[in-house]
This record gives C-alpha cells, sequence and structure tokens, in this order.
C-alpha cells in the first residue's frame, strides 16, 4: 500500500486514507474553512454510523463482501468484564468469576479472550488469585471446556532497567503461565515509556528487544498497548531547554520511532483503535525543528499496514464523538459509534492474521450489573457482522 503523504495537501488522498464518507469530509473542510472543527475528522458520521457493515451474511460473504474479523479471531479482553470476574458467586445469580464467565463469552460467540490479570472473586472456583502455575492450568481447563483460547494478557513487564533478579524470576514465570495457557504472545496495558525524548525511547527500545529475546526463548511474542500519548510527536531536536532537553520535533511519532529502533524478531505491538483515532484527533500539528508549525494527520490504518505483521493484536473499541472531554470521543460498545471499522479492517488486511480484541472500558456498572456482559454480546454481534464493501 502507498504510504499517505501527510503534508500533500490533498483533500481526496485525506478522505480516502482515513475513510471518510464524501458528505462527512466536505461539511468538516467546511467547518475547518469557518475556522472551527466541531469533530473529529473520521469514520462515517453518527446518522450513518448504523450502516456500517452491519450485514449478517454468513462467512463466505454472499452479497456483502467477505467476513472481515473471522469466526475464530473475534476476541475480548477481560477487563470488559472486570466486574463479572470479580462478583461474588455466593450473593449473585449472574455469572461470576472466570469459569463462569467463560461459559457466558462461549455462548455470545467469542473464541479468545484476552487476560488483564488473573485475579477474581476469593469465592470463585480457584480462590482469588491464579496468578501461577496450579491457577493457569485451571483456567487452562475452563478455556478448554468453552472452546475457548487465551491469546494475551496485559501482565507483568519488569519495572527495573537493568532487570533485578526478582523482576526477571517474575517475568520468567509469567511466560511459563502463557505457555501453559496456550497464548501465542503476552504483553501490557502500558506504554514503553511516558517520555517524549527520543533518548528515553533508545532505552525502552534496549529493555524491550531484551524482554522479547528471553520471551521469543519460551515461544511467546511480546508485545506493548498504546494509548494516545504513545502516538504523539517525538522531541528529537531544536533548541534545548534548561535540562538539556529537545524541544521540537522531526514529525515522527514516538510508538512509529520505537517500531524503527526495536527488532522486528522480537518486539509486537498491540494497537488499540480507539486510542489511535484520539491521537489522530488531538496530535496533528507539531513544531519541526526549525519553528515553523506543520500539519500531519496521523493514519492508524496506514501505520498499520506498512508495518502490517507488527500489530498481532488490536483492541476493538468504539467511541461517539466528544467536543467537550479533551479526546474527540466517549467509549461506547464496539459497533455503537462512529469509528468506522468496516474501512480499518478493509484497508489492514490479514484478516487471518490479526487478532481483534472488544474492549469497552465503561462497560461495567455500578447500578446495572448484569450490563457489562450484556454490551459484550451487543459489541461481539456488531464485530460478527462487519463485512468487507463489495465494488
Amino acid at each position: 500500500m502507498t504510504a499517505f503523504n501527510d503534508e500533500s495537501g490533498s483533500g481526496d488522498a485525506l478522505r480516502r486514507t482515513l475513510g471518510v464518507n464524501r458528505r462527512r469530509f466536505l461539511s468538516t473542510c467546511t467547518a475547518v474553512a469557518a475556522g472551527a472543527v466541531a469533530a473529529p475528522v473520521l469514520g462515517a458520521s453518527p446518522a450513518l454510523a448504523q450502516d456500517r457493515g452491519r450485514g449478517h451474511g454468513n462467512d463466505h460473504g454472499h452479497g456483502r463482501g467477505h467476513v472481515l474479523v473471522p469466526p475464530g479471531k473475534r476476541g475480548i479482553i477481560l477487563y470488559t468484564v472486570r466486574d463479572a470476574t470479580a462478583r461474588d458467586p455466593l450473593a449473585s445469580d449472574l455469572p461470576s468469576g472466570f469459569r463462569e464467565v467463560f461459559k457466558q463469552l462461549a455462548r455470545h460467540g467469542y473464541r479468545q479472550v484476552e487476560f488483564a490479570g488473573y485475579n477474581q472473586h476469593a469465592n470463585a472456583p480457584g480462590g482469588a488469585s491464579l496468578e501461577s502455575v496450579e491457577g493457569a492450568r485451571l483456567l487452562r481447563s475452563w478455556l478448554d471446556d468453552y472452546g475457548l483460547r487465551a491469546q494475551g494478557n496485559h501482565g507483568f513487564i519488569p519495572p527495573s532497567w537493568p532487570l533485578t533478579t526478582a523482576d526477571l524470576d517474575t517475568f520468567k514465570k509469567h511466560l511459563e503461565i502463557a505457555n501453559i495457557l496456550g497464548m501465542d504472545h503476552m504483553g501490557t496495558g502500558g506504554d514503553p515509556t511516558g517520555s517524549s525524548y527520543r533518548a528515553d525511547w533508545d532505552v525502552a527500545a534496549d529493555k524491550w528487544n531484551a524482554l522479547g529475546r528471553i520471551a521469543r526463548r519460551e515461544g511467546i511474542k511480546l508485545y506493548t498497548h498504546n494509548h494516545d500519548a504513545a502516538y504523539g510527536f517525538l522531541l528529537d531536536g531544536g533548541p534545548l531547554d534548561d535540562q538539556g532537553r529537545p524541544t521540537r520535533s522531526s514529525g515522527i511519532r514516538k510508538l512509529e520511532y520505537f517500531l524503527k529502533v526495536t527488532d522486528p524478531k522480537l518486539v509486537w505491538l498491540e494497537m488499540d483503535i480507539f486510542w489511535a483515532h484520539v491521537a489522530q484527533y488531538k496530535f496533528h500539528t507539531y513544531t519541526a525543528h526549525d519553528g515553523s508549525t506543520r500539519e500531519k494527520v496521523f493514519d492508524p490504518a496506514g501505520l498499520v499496514a506498512r508495518h502490517n505483521k507488527r500489530y498481532p493484536l488490536f483492541h476493538a473499541k468504539d467511541g461517539v464523538v466528544s467536543t467537550t472531554n479533551g479526546m474527540g470521543y466517549d467509549m461506547v460498545p464496539f459497533g455503537t459509534g462512529v469509528i468506522d471499522y468496516t474501512t480499518f479492517f478493509s484497508r489492514v488486511g490479514d484478516r487471518n492474521y490479526h487478532n481483534p480484541m472488544v474492549e469497552d472500558d465503561n462497560s461495567p456498572s455500578a447500578t446495572d450489573p448484569a450490563q457489562s456482559l450484556r454490551e459484550a454480546k451487543i459489541s461481539y454481534d456488531n464485530l460478527a457482522a462487519l463485512r468487507s464493501k463489495r465494488h
């Protein structure tokens, strides 16, 4: 796929790259010309969102294009239903603890899960913590019972560098747990570093290359997960501040640089598509080394397409437009927002390689204990309904 020229100034190129329908694109351009943009530039407008690849054809795609996410690739990160795994089974008739939640997710149709740690309610089968070899064997038995596969975990990445003996031992224990659970991948929910400076990303790359080498020896691919800040611009030049740090950017984004300086055989990434679109909304101009202000619109799908094998996992998380929270979006169940997943998955391709994990941070409810699992079903149905566009 031809890389997007961020500074070409071509309206058609921008519209095609972001997957924006023509009516939405023209209305956005009008708003820009008026000096105020009322919504993020991407996806179908809210009024058109219901038409985004919702056909319920069979998996051969008769009449609507092929299925974009094959049945065996439809997953969910358990953080989305964390209230259910943490629920006391003695105090509720709703699914509680890992075993019952696995059973319910399998009924919904999911075939993969991504862990967010191994803790549950103490009264659930197996007890409070299953972060052990014995606990992993129990979890694996339940996964097998319900036809589910563990595909990753947001777990332990050593905070020390150079590694302490204790951190290295804990990391190796988590790799052993991952292998028992049958994972191909193990990762974290955080960015490699919270810094904007190239020197700190160089250190992070050294650390992740070393950790990735250890993981590879155990047959595991190590991955990092992004929030919006990681796709902001790297500070790598220009005048130095009073601490000797650069104050301006070459226009490369932090995780783009991380991709460049890490070994593709040792380090992988999980794109959180929601947070990548927040980054698109927030980080579209930078101060160049010469002091000029330049525009560079982030294209999440384009980045994946250029580094496709580096992104084995996605977080499939949706949002509705927000003009008040500073992020551009409010999180909602998958398929009920405006992020154009039909275009995104069509552009990145390799549907039998990528593993999209549904996520909604807001699904657990203090007043509606059934909400998270109910919304997990809504999200599954919308993920399963995605079809490529017929041409």
